[in-house]
């Protein structure tokens, strides 16, 4: 059953803030990423190419943990555990919406290295347990 984020934690992920998404390595080895995020509902959403570490960690296994924090108070924050799923659909238009809310740019105006990127996904992660100081 999925959880419900608090209110505390969606305007966290509402705001500028960057999370940091955990994946398990074939090893079984954690493997961390700093990211943009958007909130869909409780549902977390970032983007990816297909070529990453991350994007190659979630389809061998779906289990993921996000940590987001209040940077103006380090000790406030909430580690999501969830289970992630992937699609093509709207990868274009999220990378470009979060280019906008980070950066003030459309994607291609903030990295213009990236018309060399591999096809862009779009990581939406269900929530099944939220902990934390929040």
């Amino acid at each position: 059953m999925p959880a419900v984020l608090p209110d505390r934690v969606k305007s966290l992920l509402d705001d500028k803030v960057f999370i940091v998404v955990g994946t398990i390595q074939p090893d079984g080895s954690p493997q961390m990423s700093p990211v943009w995020v958007k909130r869909d509902g409780d549902d977390i959403l970032f983007s990816t190419t297909a070529d990453r570490r991350k994007k190659k960690n979630l389809d061998r296994d779906p289990r993921v943990t996000v940590v987001v924090m209040n940077p103006e108070q380090p000790y406030e924050y909430a580690e999501i555990r969830g289970t992630a799923e992937m699609t093509t659909d709207g990868a274009a238009e999220l990378i470009d919406e979060l280019s906008e809310k980070y950066t003030g740019k459309k994607y291609a105006d903030f990295n213009p290295a990236s018309v060399n990127d591999a096809e862009r996904v779009v990581v939406r992660i269900t929530p099944a347990k939220v902990v934390g100081m929040l």
